[in-house]
């Protein structure tokens, strides 16, 4: 029997033109496509290859059964996610036995990418390949319009439903920061920023490099406000060598 295989495509910061050669090409010649989305609606992976696919694909539409209906930690959020993963890798090894599917995953999939649970589910099953992508942060970075990294910063990457005191912890060791997972939580990344003494110099990047990007400074934004699409940055200052060559 012919044997089949599981292609999963980084898709990148959401503008189509940022995906990468090979997972366009990956993607136009699919012929079964898998994607995550929310229940009841396009999805965003979805969204971004609009136009891109071959006629008479077959889709496979990977709907989550909780997002942030119930918290994140819970037991039951839990259970309900970890089923929801093995079905869908039962259901992707049994196709991949005689198919080439292709899985949409936004920005890169080894990180911080939900593909990487079913990864860890088929990885023994059947061939997965990874296509990497340019990181959403990348994107939200680059629109910002300010290196994120100078010299020898050191940059964290944050989640933001981490508590409160982790967050302005971390917030006050590091030179540059991104915190992600924003939404309702965006609150309290306020609080903590301002805990660091880092609120003044945060941006909000809401849909980078998307329609509807929408920059800001975090002081100037309303607690109401939490886009779910949204990053936090702080850019780091860094060391310039002229600024050593002076302090000599």
């Amino acid at each position: 029997m012919e044997r089949g295989r599981i292609i999963c495509a980084g898709l990148g910061p959401g503008d189509p033109d940022l995906i990468s050669v090979r997972a366009d090409r990956a993607i136009r010649g699919a012929r079964h496509l898998a994607y995550f989305r929310k229940a009841g609606q396009q999805g965003q992976a979805r969204r971004i290859v609009q136009g891109m696919l071959a006629p008479g694909v077959t889709e496979y539409a990977m709907e989550y059964p909780v997002t942030t209906e119930i918290p994140f930690d819970s037991p039951e959020y839990n259970a309900l996610l970890a089923a929801f993963y093995d079905g869908w890798a039962a259901r992707l090894a049994e196709l991949a036995r005689s198919q080439e599917i292709v899985v949409l995953c936004e920005g890169d999939p080894f990180f911080y990418g939900s593909f990487m649970h079913l990864w860890l589910r088929l990885r023994d099953l059947v061939p997965v390949e990874i296509i990497p992508g340019i990181p959403g942060m990348a994107g939200c970075w680059t629109a910002s319009g300010t290196p994120i990294t100078w010299g020898d910063d050191v940059m964290t990457v944050l989640m933001g439903t981490l508590p409160e005191a982790e967050l302005a912890r971390h917030m006050r060791r590091a030179d540059a920061l991104v915190v992600m997972k924003t939404g309702r939580n965006l609150p309290k990344v306020r609080r903590a920023l301002a805990a660091a003494g880092r609120l003044d110099q945060a941006w909000l990047v809401e849909r980078g490099t998307m329609p509807g990007q929408r920059i800001a400074r975090l002081v100037d934004t309303e607690d109401a406000d939490c886009p779910y699409f949204a990053l936090v940055l702080v850019h780091g200052q860094g060391r310039r060598p002229q600024s050593a060559e002076a302090a000599e």
